[in-house]
């Protein structure tokens, strides 16, 4: 059995930043293509970024420039720093781990909220 739980998320000023933590309850973390997306009321869930084992990322356009996503093999974490950000960003975001064993699930986290207002 394996669990996705996320921290870090609060309320933020325009331009500020937030650091998002996903810590991953799985036997091995390396199997799994991480990543983080975002949800905003009545729109669809939408990708943020991913990161390989390896440390290959890729980020969605929205935003590309202000984010960062980085994972910890070692502590099976993994974090999104967020800068510059605007009210558009406001979104509840989850923690996926994508595996690249195909017999394995996908799994999600229960999301954290992100609110960016002044």
């Amino acid at each position: 059995q394996v669990q996705l739980v996320e921290s870090g998320g609060g309320l933020v000023q325009p331009g500020g930043s937030l650091r998002l933590s996903c810590a991953a309850s799985v036997t091995v973390f390396g199997l799994y293509v991480m990543g983080w997306y975002r949800q905003a009321p009545g729109k669809q869930r939408e990708l943020v970024a991913t990161i390989t084992s390896g440390g290959s990322t890729k980020y969605g356009d929205s935003v590309k420039g202000r984010f960062t996503i980085s994972r910890d093999n070692t502590k099976n974490t993994v974090y999104l720093q967020m800068n510059s950000l605007n009210p558009q960003d406001t979104a509840v975001y989850y923690c996926n781990a994508d595996p690249t064993k195909r017999y394995l699930a996908d799994l999600w986290g229960q999301g954290t909220q992100v609110t960016v207002s002044s």
